[in-house]
């Protein structure tokens, strides 16, 4: 019963209950994305939206599908896919906040963090020093 009225109310563990009916009543399956995501428009194309395979994260949708869902491109990837060129990078969703997020070496999140060896603190009582 928790779970069924948790479904109807949130909306970052999965679609809410007016989107899963919405979907069901409105929804064209257009594709399918690697991470599982399932795309879906109406069938005039006027509206377009993602359905989440695991957590609600919007740097989950890859770029070719991004472009397709705000309609800078007329038809999906599954369709008519973009080029793909051998200098581009794997898509990689988000990781800030995650262990995988990028830690410079000076910050403080950094294990392997080392002092800076051209810095000497002021000290007033050594010689030199104001007085």
């Amino acid at each position: 019963m928790i779970k069924l009225v948790k479904h109807m109310i949130t909306w970052w563990d999965s679609q809410t209950l007016g989107t899963r009916i919405f979907t069901w009543l409105r929804g064209v399956r257009v594709g399918e994305d690697e991470d599982g995501n399932i795309y879906y428009s109406t069938a005039d194309g006027q509206r377009r939206w993602v359905i989440y395979n695991g957590p609600i994260e919007a740097s989950r949708v890859s770029p070719e599908w991004h472009g397709w869902l705000h309609h800078t491109f007329a038809n999906p990837p599954s369709d008519d896919p973009l080029p793909r060129y051998t200098w581009q990078a794997p898509h990689v969703e988000n990781l800030t906040g995650t262990e995988g997020a990028y830690v410079p070496p000076g910050s403080l999140r950094n294990p392997e963090r080392r002092r800076r060896a051209d810095y000497e603190a002021w000290d007033p009582d050594a010689e030199g020093g104001a007085g």
